[in-house]
């Protein structure tokens, strides 16, 4: 036994307004339209609809009992309905995103903020880790993007580099504020707050020192840059950082200056080659890359 949809549309329509006539305005039909769906409904399921009393049409005992469920089964259609329509303007669905810890405390939850506000059926999993981590969860495709740094390639990614300027952060107060811009010669006998000496990013710097003919002094080898900024604004040492991170303790103790020769971070954005990635993930690979636009770097390597 096979019902077409009209006509669940029009028996429900027809019970409702008690009238054939007001179910064919509501659905926007003729009347000799919805007689013919009521009629060949009765046929298929075996019992008469309605009964007519003084001028409007009721629903049988028998047919009572089966409005119900043709109501459950077009109210759950129209909410497939609604559903299709989030999907298709990018309002629902769930987005994996691993990336670096200091981005979970820092710029990105701005980001997620901005990004889900007009996305109410929306959800999303952050998960930060080390690099080496957020690697292995891509590949494995258990997240659908990851934000990572010192990326060297892998065939089972696809890879976005985006090159982020760096800046020196000294502590308020500090006598090279004076300066617009410090080079290595500036700061040559300060404790310096670096990344990690196998880092792409340290090698850079230490390779812009020996070419100023200046040798860097360390002092503190942390992972993130987030913990030289927090250690910086409470008034300790210098360091060289992404403009991203500092810009998140802008007015929190520490003064930010351009540094010369450029030395750009590189941030990488990954995602499982082998995934059919939702047009929602690209949505918000889109805004988060939109984000960083204040912070690339100029010149010919960076993104345009």
């Amino acid at each position: 036994m096979k019902f077409q949809m009209r006509q669940l549309e029009a028996f429900r329509a027809v019970a409702e307004s008690g009238s054939i006539t007001k179910a064919a305005e509501a659905l926007g039909v003729s009347q000799p339209a919805v007689s013919r769906l009521m009629s060949d409904f009765s046929k298929s399921v075996g019992f008469e609809l309605f009964h007519r009393r003084r001028g409007v049409l009721e629903p049988t005992s028998d047919s009572r009992y089966l409005l119900a469920e043709v109501t459950r089964i077009l109210d759950r259609l129209d909410h497939l309905d609604d559903l299709r329509r989030d999907i298709a303007e990018r309002k629902t669905g769930h987005i994996r995103i691993a990336c670096l810890p200091g981005f979970a405390t820092s710029h990105l939850p701005g980001v997620l903020v901005d990004f889900l506000s007009d996305r109410p059926g929306v959800t999303v999993t952050l998960e930060p880790d080390r690099p080496e981590r957020i690697l292995e969860w891509i590949i494995g495709e258990q997240y659908d993007c990851g934000i990572t740094d010192g990326f060297a390639g892998h065939p089972a990614t696809e890879a976005t580099d985006i090159s982020i300027r760096s800046v020196l952060i000294m502590p308020e107060g500090h006598p090279l504020t004076v300066k617009q811009v410090i080079t290595p010669s500036d700061i040559r006998d300060e404790k310096l707050i670096h990344s990690r000496r196998d880092s792409p990013f340290f090698r850079r710097v230490e390779r812009a020192f020996a070419d100023h003919g200046e040798q860097l002094k360390s002092w503190i080898e942390v992972r993130q840059f987030t913990a030289a900024c927090t250690i910086v604004s409470q008034g300790h040492g210098v360091s060289i950082v992404s403009a991203l991170d500092a810009e998140q303790y802008r007015n929190k103790g520490l003064t930010i200056r351009p540094f010369s020769p450029q030395i750009d971070h590189r941030l990488t954005i990954l995602r499982p080659v082998t995934a059919n990635a939702s047009p929602l993930v690209f949505d918000f690979i889109k805004a988060f890359t939109d984000s960083l636009v204040p912070f690339m770097a100029a010149g010919p390597d960076a993104p345009g």
